[in-house]
């Protein structure tokens, strides 16, 4: 394996730790630059970079027979997609096996078929993987929505076949919401995805996110590396991780079951790399399939600071054949609790994308904080890519330190120049509800922690003004 040339078709946070683990393996890292990204700052931790021409995404990461032929320009023995993108693209995974290259992810057969939510959900149940309630395949037409709704009760949820990541997803608790929201929800599939097929699902109230990270190797075997609670989300999207997850709290029985689960999704693929089985869990803790993301995760730092296990390392070892760290599930043992705080370029009351230029950038935290990132002062955040620009990680011997920890190491991040959502974070961290892990995926929306923002925000004006207005009273300048 050393000495192979590893291309990095990703950018940002997910390419700088990439980089890291290739170069700590013994491969060559290659990065990437664009036409609309010419100084990015992953390519200080790659040993070699070249020119992805194009514009936008579509002409660059998104490209495949352009990345081909960087391919057989560079020699390059194996990709890594990062997530996102290509990430989990069967064609493109397809495309380099007919190379001869090597795919730093699952086969394709297991991107196939977890990739589309209507066959994932269908070779859950015929592994005995509780699903949520639903339609076995994609429903055609209103009707057809409003008939399954009926059966099942409402609230259910209209959900993209092909979607990811928070979108192509709305809940609807009556016939007139259904006839209000198809056809949007199918031409957001479309623009988002390239493909209008809708699911219908009964939605869980007041649920939590929990996934199970997988691990597997070429050799049939396939590890559990526990779980993590992701239901503070904004627009189904997280904002807020954690690992193990409160909800589950001392509930060995549970975790062990539901992460057992998972490996045994996992096994009904013949999955051979790192990999995540997502869950919807009830107020009642039953749990139930959501989907499988077939790609690193975001969040995957906090499993490794609670476990040890190097995710990245040992994906990219599965992938060339290598044996993984460890040998036995019994070897992979939690230790201590982990948070991360995704830190968006976004308002913090709208969490609405905020592009614009740092013009300041500094760090001072307390022992034991990790922070994956790519900013730098003069970086200029640009509406082409995902607005998440860093993932502050903190480790403590329990979620009580952990806590602790990360508040300390929020204060002392200063990004200046952009908006970003550390006083959103701030106000969740010292919020009853959260402090306490009673939290689900309505957090945001019924606890409304962004109008805490506001009001200090209010306040923080006023008090400006107040000053202001005191010292041109005094005279000064």
């Amino acid at each position: 394996m050393k000495g192979k040339r590893v291309l990095i078709i990703n950018r940002g946070e997910i390419a700088i730790r990439v980089a890291k683990a290739l170069n700590e393996l013994g491969l060559v890292s290659v990065g990437v630059w664009t036409d609309n990204e010419t100084e990015p700052p992953h390519l200080e931790f790659c040993q070699e970079w070249v020119h992805l021409a194009g514009n936008n995404n579509k002409e660059t990461y998104l490209d495949i027979p352009k990345i081909m032929k960087l391919i057989d320009d560079y020699k390059i023995d194996g990709v890594h997609p990062g997530y996102g993108f290509l990430s989990e693209n069967r064609e493109f995974s397809e495309a380099l096996a007919k190379k001869g290259v090597t795919f730093i992810g699952p086969n394709p057969t297991a991107v196939y078929k977890m990739g589309a939510k209507d066959i994932s959900k269908q070779v859950a149940k015929e592994a005995g993987v509780p699903v949520v309630p639903g339609s076995t395949g994609e429903v055609p037409s209103v009707e057809e929505a409003i008939k399954l709704a009926n059966d099942m009760g409402y609230p259910i949820l209209l959900k993209a076949v092909a979607g990811g990541g928070g979108k192509g997803m709305r809940p609807c608790y009556s016939e007139e919401e259904i006839k209000a929201n198809f056809a949007a929800v199918q031409r957001e599939a479309l623009s988002g995805f390239g493909y209008a097929g809708l699911l219908v699902e009964k939605y869980i109230l007041n649920p939590h996110h929990i996934e199970v990270q997988i691990l597997a190797d070429k050799k049939g075997n396939v590890f559990h590396v526990f779980e993590r609670e992701c239901s503070v989300q904004r627009r189904h999207q997280k904002i807020i991780e954690e690992a193990p997850s409160p909800f589950i709290g001392t509930d060995e029985a549970l975790r062990k079951s539901i992460c057992e689960t998972a490996v045994k999704c996992a096994k009904a693929v013949n999955y051979d790399s790192a990999g995540t089985v997502e869950f919807i869990m009830g107020e009642d803790k039953k749990f139930y399939f959501l989907e499988m993301n077939t790609r690193i995760q975001v969040e995957h730092p906090i499993t490794e600071e609670i476990t040890g296990v190097d995710l990245v390392a040992n994906m990219i070892k599965a992938a060339f054949g290598e044996p993984l760290d460890f040998k036995t599930q019994d070897d992979i043992k939690i230790q201590g609790h982990a948070i991360e705080l995704r830190i968006c370029a976004e308002d913090p009351i709208s969490m609405l994308p905020a592009p614009g230029k740092i013009v300041g950038f500094e760090t001072t935290f307390p022992q034991g904080i990790r922070f994956d990132h790519c900013i730098y002062p003069k970086f200029t955040i640009t509406p082409d890519f995902d607005p998440m620009i860093g993932k502050l990680i903190a480790k403590g011997f329990n979620r009580e330190v952990a806590l602790r920890k990360v508040k300390s190491a929020l204060d002392g991040l200063i990004i200046d120049g952009i908006k970003t959502n550390i006083a959103l974070h701030r106000v969740i961290l010292n919020e009853e509800n959260f402090v306490k892990g009673h939290y689900s995926t309505n957090y945001i929306g019924t606890v409304k922690p962004q109008e805490k923002v506001a009001a200090k925000e209010d306040i923080k004006a006023f008090m400006l003004k107040v000053a202001a207005i005191e010292l041109n009273q005094a005279g000064g300048n």
